[in-house]
């Protein structure tokens, strides 16, 4: 049974609910400044830290964000899904969140995230669950955790990574990420065994470009896990092999 906290593999690798559009309207009301923007992706497959959560088909994205001046924020994302272990159809995002600068380069962002997942136009509520996260930035450098207590149901589940971005020549952008993904009870299993500390890694590379409007982007994704921990946890044994993901993105 899949779990995530949402990776939308789009040209810069954004993250929901870390990473929200600069784009968009601002309205001045009674309560400050608050920044609305929308956003939607057209990407060849949906990875979730290195596993496909659309069988290697494509996935249509789309969320809306709403930031105050403050450095609140609340918004949701959306995504077509298809599993093995599974038959959700829908992959819907809520969160809300706090961020800022501590510093003039130290930059902070904490939230909370919840997962809600739906088939044949039902609930499905073997797979929700939500999470916490915060993260620290600095010179392009980003470390996160995520940490979620409701994992199927009580799974107490870490998510920690270190990312890093910046700006190449002409106009390209470069992300990368390195993370693991950590598991309190026994979830991957090779022949009949577990592999010990119950957890994977998973890593990516990712270039983007703005053109004609558009952000168009190439990322490369991978796990550790073998072929067998993979086929037990995802339902097939290709779904944590190396990828390539494009995608096309649109903030509005």
């Amino acid at each position: 049974m899949l779990k995530k906290t949402t990776l939308v593999l789009t040209a810069a690798g954004a993250m929901t609910g870390s990473c929200i559009a600069v784009a968009g309207t601002t309205l001045d009301t009674p309560l400050g400044e608050f920044n609305v923007s929308a956003n939607v992706t057209l990407a060849s497959e949906y990875i979730f830290r290195g596993i496909s959560q659309t069988k290697g088909d494509p996935a249509i994205q789309g969320g809306l964000d709403i930031v105050h001046e403050s450095g609140l924020y609340v918004g949701a994302w959306v995504s077509n899904t298809d599993y093995e272990t599974s038959d959700a159809t829908m992959e819907r995002d809520y969160y809300f969140g706090y961020g800022g600068n501590i510093t003039e380069e130290l930059a902070f962002d904490v939230g909370w995230l919840k997962y809600d997942y739906v088939k044949d136009h039902l609930d499905n509520a073997d797979l929700n669950y939500s999470e916490f996260y915060g993260s620290l930035s600095a010179y392009g450098v980003k470390i996160g955790i995520n940490y979620s207590d409701d994992v199927n149901s009580d799974n107490n589940v870490v998510y920690s990574y270190i990312g890093y971005k910046r700006d190449l020549p002409y106009g390209i952008g470069l992300s990368l990420r390195f993370g693991k993904y950590d598991f309190k009870d026994d979830t991957f299993f090779k022949n009949g065994a577990t592999r010990g500390e119950d957890a994977y890694y998973d890593w990516y590379v990712g270039v983007s470009k703005e053109f004609v409007g558009l952000q168009f982007g190439l990322t490369y994704t991978q796990t550790d896990l073998e072929d067998e921990e993979c086929e037990n946890y995802a339902g097939n044994d290709t779904y944590c092999n190396a990828n390539f993901v494009a995608s096309v993105s649109k903030v509005f």
